[in-house]
């Protein structure tokens, strides 16, 4: 079999692209979220390079409505300088063609680490691990159903 062969073919015959798969992820009315995610992104990465270059690389446009401006900031700090330049990132805003009245900034909130990297992190207590072996020990113990049963 040729390698032509092997790649999927579109309806009229002609290979497939993911252009043709992103047009079908666009149609009308499930493409609509898409879009504005689209136009959000494309809009984040035209305001990027208005940011004070040390706020450019903690903040993220996360949406634009009515006027308002949301960022998106990954630590307090941030967002204190974000609300710091207000006038000047509306401004900016402006200069894009943005009718932004509002700035309006949130802040992620951290990473937390799983369940299993703490009990790594964390040693048992030498109390904790003689409770620990007593329970072992009474679930040994012939006759012991592991339960107390005062009936």
């Amino acid at each position: 079999m040729s390698s032509s062969d092997s790649k999927p073919r579109s309806r009229k015959g002609g290979p497939s692209t993911p252009r043709a798969a992103l047009d079908a992820l666009l149609a009308e009315p499930a493409g609509g979220p898409v879009r504005r995610a689209l136009w959000l992104d494309e809009l984040d990465q035209r305001f990027r390079p208005l940011l004070p270059p040390s706020l450019a690389a903690h903040a993220r446009l996360a949406n634009y409505e009515r006027g308002r401006l949301v960022f998106v900031v990954d630590a307090p700090v941030w967002r204190a300088k974000m609300r710091l330049a207000a006038p000047e990132l509306l401004d900016a805003a402006r200069s894009i063609g943005l009718d932004a009245a509002e700035l309006i900034v949130k802040t992620t909130t951290p990473v937390i680490a799983s369940p299993q990297s703490d009990r790594k992190a964390k040693p048992i207590s030498a109390t904790a691990l003689q409770a620990l072996q007593a329970a072992l020990e009474s679930l040994k113990e012939p006759g012991s159903t592991g339960s107390s049963d005062s009936t």
